[in-house]
């Protein structure tokens, strides 16, 4: 069970007025009349974080902040209402490293759609199979919209038991992760699909996979799930996490800002109570084609009521991709054909990824719509996973794929640096798989920053593009595209072939991650 309270009085205030609030205690614990406390401010208590000095309240009194502020052991509270983040899907030393302890098998490709994953073959994933597909002792929590626990592609290797809903902030554990909006079980198919003769072949078929659901049926990532959801991991032994989503009031958050303070701060603890319980945490850059390392405006947040245009600057950071320690992840399409074959590099740059010389530690397949085209037509270089066939409206016709051998089963094509981070994250499954130790699983059974190293060392190194494409789907150049949604501006590739601000340290590698 998770190591935090339940207060039985939790209920949501039943007015249009109430909203969730994040209570922020100046100490890493939370006050154990905190129940008494929250009632006299005029709210109701929902959930308690001891681990991190976290607790979530509901109210629809005006004034329950400015109460609250009162007890001087308080740091600051946050309503999360209109703070939310929507996912989209960016349509506009190992040399000596030894093998470790845990059981290891290897994996097949030969699924009955295995032959339209252009994405795994540009990691060498099927190489990487041919000596193992991870191990079943590793677990994945996916932070996201939930999972699909009737698609035959997953069913074998989700973990019920260590699945959650923390929507409300408050866990649900087990079958109330169900995926009701499709983004989380695309992501799950891309980490963990497994190989057998169905569907696709995720990144590390052989490991289990938790849905921790943070997103709702909307696509909205509130700050209070988002908490619930790190601290689930770190106290359920999840070795890695994906999270292809923003969190937090805004897309940048401003470390100064009193309406942000408590929110952007409990996240981060909760964050960093995860890694420091063994999670590698790894986490999407974005669709905005932003340089996160100089950010000067953030024009679209909150994105679930009405934005407001705001200067940001270095002071204002994107969470979790910017939480010290968390592996960023950009997003590249596949290889070039037609009037651009071989005058353009390889794996370029998704036009819509975000990136940064400070934030991208490795870059994966996310797909481009525009400027990569794999060898199959009706999907404009978008990568393929698994759907929920209870959500197919959100899959359009076109981007569909069915399995004769599964009836009523779906799979769907998606783009976006959501689709990106999986690659990796299932790439770190395969490196904890194949390296990690169980003597001590209650700290994880490989560390965060041994893991993170893999990745790095391991990656397939990039150097920043001389040329662009000049036209693309539609006719627009590279650069009318990838100019920035916030700033209007284009930044170029800066860096060199072994870390540069578009690639980071290169392109997740998964034969060199489980051989060298």
């Amino acid at each position: 069970m998770l190591a935090a309270s339940v207060v039985v009085s939790a209920v949501l205030a039943a007015t249009a007025n109430a909203q969730n609030y994040i209570v922020l205690y100046k100490q890493n614990a939370v006050a154990s009349d905190v129940s008494s406390t929250v009632q006299k401010a005029g709210g109701s208590l929902v959930y308690t974080y001891p681990q991190i000095g976290v607790a979530i309240a509901s109210s629809d009194n005006l004034s329950f902040r400015q109460n609250m502020l009162k007890d001087n052991r308080i740091d600051n509270v946050s309503g999360t209402g209109g703070f939310a983040t929507r996912i989209n899907d960016g349509s506009l030393d190992s040399s000596s490293a030894q093998p470790g302890d845990l059981p290891n098998a290897p994996a097949t490709d030969g699924d009955t759609l295995s032959g339209l994953q252009w994405d795994m073959r540009q990691i060498h994933a099927p190489e990487a199979h041919a000596i193992t597909g991870g191990s079943p002792s590793v677990l994945v929590g996916d932070i996201d919209t939930g999972i699909d626990f009737n698609h035959p592609d997953l069913a074998p290797n989700i973990d019920v038991a260590n699945s959650v809903n923390c929507v409300s902030g408050s866990p649900v554990q087990g079958l109330a992760a169900q995926d009701d909006n499709g983004h989380g079980t695309h992501t799950a198919g891309t980490i963990a699909a497994a190989s057998n003769g169905i569907g696709i072949v995720g990144v590390a078929p052989n490991v289990k996979i938790a849905g921790i659901k943070a997103g709702n049926a909307a696509g909205f990532f509130f700050p209070e799930a988002v908490i619930c959801a790190f601290i689930w991991a770190g106290t359920h032994h999840v070795d890695v996490t994906n999270n292809s989503y923003f969190a937090d009031p805004f897309l940048f958050n401003c470390r100064n800002d009193p309406t942000q303070h408590a929110i952007w701060k409990a996240e981060q603890r909760a964050i960093r109570f995860a890694m420091q319980e063994g999670v590698t945490v790894v986490a999407a850059e974005g669709n905005e084609s932003e340089d996160l390392s100089h950010p000067s405006i953030d024009a679209t947040s909150p994105d679930d009521t009405t934005p407001v245009v705001r200067e940001v600057t270095n002071a204002c950071v994107v969470i979790p991709v910017e939480i010290s320690g968390v592996i960023g992840v950009s997003a590249t399409g596949s290889y070039l054909q037609g009037t651009n074959a071989g005058q353009y590099p390889d794996n370029l740059k998704s036009f819509y990824s975000s990136f940064g010389i400070s934030t991208t530690e490795v870059t994966a397949p996310g797909g481009d719509s525009q400027f990569g085209t794999p060898p199959f037509v009706g999907t404009a270089g978008r990568v393929l996973s698994t759907w929920p066939a209870a959500q197919i409206n959100g899959c359009p016709s076109a981007r569909r794929r069915f399995d004769p051998s599964s009836p009523g089963s779906l799979w769907c094509y998606a783009q976006g640096t959501s689709m990106a981070s999986p690659h990796a994250a299932g790439v770190a499954a395969l490196i904890v798989s194949r390296y990690g130790d169980s003597s001590n699983p209650q700290n994880g059974k490989m560390r965060p920053g041994s893991v993170r190293a893999y990745l790095d060392q391991t990656a397939d190194p990039q150097a920043c593009p001389e040329t662009l494409p000049l036209t693309g789907v539609g006719g627009f150049s590279y650069v009318d595209i990838g100019t920035g949604t916030q700033s209007g501006q284009f930044y170029p590739c800066q860096g060199g072939a072994g870390h540069n601000s578009w690639y980071g340290n290169g392109q997740v590698d998964a034969l060199n991650a489980v051989t060298k």
